[in-house]
């Protein structure tokens, strides 16, 4: 295997191992949110996730890695075409977007509820 295709395998397994993770991330703000929790972890999972969103909305909409892998020798510039199924790929966004909706949704419900119990608490203790 020629040293291009092997740093090719190496961006597309790194692309794959982060994707992992943002992913692990994006769930555990759902699991978080659905259980009623927000919490500095779950900050920091919102953060890794923001953070991946960002990147991507001023890379065009685009992973950057794209471009990356079209350098070295893939013609479509995919980073997910072996990891991932094409359909699941190709739907990324898609699929992304209304999960961070959904977790937004479910993390503004809990500071909501969290800040009527806290000034009800105060009213009670007349503070």
């Amino acid at each position: 295997m020629d040293q291009r295709r092997l740093l090719l395998r190496a961006v597309k397994s790194f692309h794959t191992i982060a994707w992992f993770s943002i992913e692990a991330c994006m769930a555990y703000v759902l699991y978080t949110g659905i259980r009623g929790r927000t919490d500095r972890k779950t900050g920091a999972a919102a953060a890794v996730v923001a953070g991946e969103t960002l990147i991507f909305a001023a890379n065009g909409f685009h992973c950057p890695l794209t471009a990356v892998a079209r350098d070295l020798g893939d013609g479509k510039g995919s980073v997910t075409d072996i990891y991932l199924p094409h359909w699941f790929a190709r739907n990324l966004p898609g699929i992304h977007v209304p999960l961070i909706l959904a977790a937004a949704l479910l993390h503004w419900r809990n500071w909501r509820i969290h800040a009527v119990r806290d000034s009800q608490r105060r009213l009670l203790l007349g503070r």
